[in-house]
């Protein structure tokens, strides 16, 4: 079966709806906060928790993919994250919030299920494409997840998004049910087999090496942003609520309008470039925000650079990885994924530091730092595997 653009638009609206999952809570922190008297940088663990969640369920999850049937997988597990998702919204204390939140990220590896069945069922010219579309998706629902969970917050209550998002993926499982093509599983050896497989791929391709060391330090990056940013914007000068913080995740979306495109890009014979071009975005996004100040022009304007970057890195390393072992994908995008949501939950954990050391201008010093070791690996892999 090949895929029809229809097929992939619909692969795409589900990978952002379910990805959504773990991004609302980033709103909410002062919400939440308030609710448990807590502090917000306390509350903030929130974060961190939901993406090792999902790092986690990554890792023991979607290798899985490779052995069984991949559609009963997405379906089981899109399940777990409505019940996951109901257990947030009715948490009668924080620790119960934040057992949920490591339950809503490894149950939300969804759209890491469906991205390696739409590469095994696209042709080999229009892999990156697809990929790139379906990573649209994703990003949109990253970025609308904010906007929304933000409003919903303000107006409502923040378990009152978390209600809604177990309600969505309730839908969702039925037009998955009915949509999703069926696929027959690679590997037939055992569950330790299947995981023991993976560390020989890591010894043995530089390639997944080098995307996963630069994809996590990238995914720590932003993952760190959009954490930290929600206690700069909370705090004087700008004092906004949870509704203007979400708004700025709107700003966001030029990353997934460029998705496509790096995709298409991807498909080229030399694809890597495009990594460095969204390191260099990445380093001037951290320069707008450093100089943001109180006037707010440079700070959307470094949103929306280092959501491109973002998109530039990450669109490019999936389609190549993809491209190394067409039999192995599922377990590829494990140890690709994996690595970069542990990349994710570190930075989150970071940023809330630094920001506790020396709040908004030592954030956006550290985060720098990290792009420039960044750029120094890519430079390295490059020099030394000459690829």
């Amino acid at each position: 079966m090949k895929l029809s653009r229809g097929d992939v638009l619909l692969m795409s609206f589900c990978t952002g709806l379910i990805v959504a999952n773990i991004y609302y809570c980033q709103p909410l922190i002062i919400l939440i906060a308030k609710d448990f008297n807590l502090s917000e940088s306390y509350a903030g663990r929130m974060t961190y928790l939901t993406q090792a969640g999902y790092a986690l369920g990554l890792f023991l999850l979607v290798p899985l993919g490779d052995m069984f049937e991949r559609k009963k997988q997405i379906l089981l597990t899109t399940s777990l994250s409505v019940l996951s998702l109901l257990l947030a919204a009715f948490a009668p204390n924080f620790l119960v919030l934040e057992i949920a939140s490591v339950l809503i990220g490894a149950s939300s590896i969804v759209p890491q299920l469906i991205l390696p069945m739409a590469a095994n069922l696209s042709s080999a010219e229009n892999r990156g494409h697809t990929v790139g579309v379906i990573m649209s998706g994703l990003l949109i629902g990253i970025l609308g997840s904010r906007a929304l969970s933000g409003m919903v917050g303000y107006y409502w209550g923040w378990r009152t998004m978390f209600l809604i998002a177990a309600g969505i993926c309730f839908l969702l499982l039925f037009l998955m049910f009915k949509r999703f093509p069926q696929s027959r599983p690679s590997f037939t050896g055992t569950y330790k087999k299947l995981m023991s497989s993976m560390f020989g791929y890591i010894k043995t391709e530089p390639v997944l090496r080098e995307t996963s060391l630069i994809n996590f330090l990238a995914f720590a990056v932003l993952s760190s942003f959009w954490t930290t940013m929600v206690l700069f914007l909370a705090n004087p000068p700008f004092n906004f609520q949870s509704l203007q913080i979400g708004l700025f995740g709107i700003a966001g979306a030029a990353g997934a309008l460029a998705a496509p495109l790096v995709g298409r890009l991807s498909d080229n014979k030399d694809p890597r470039k495009n990594i460095l071009y969204g390191l260099v975005l990445q380093i001037i996004s951290m320069a707008a925000f450093f100089f943001t100040g109180s006037h707010l022009f440079l700070f959307v304007i470094g949103i929306v650079l280092i959501d491109i970057g973002q998109q530039a890195i990450h669109v490019t390393n999936q389609t190549r990885i993809y491209a190394l072992i067409p039999e192995a994908r599922n377990r590829l995008n494990t140890i690709f994924m994996s690595v970069s949501f542990v990349g994710a939950a570190s930075g989150s954990a970071i940023g809330l530091w630094l920001w506790d050391m020396g709040k908004w201008p030592l954030y956006c010093l550290g985060a720098a730092v990290v792009i420039l070791v960044n750029i120094c690996i890519y430079r390295f892999y490059g020099k030394k595997f000459n690829i």
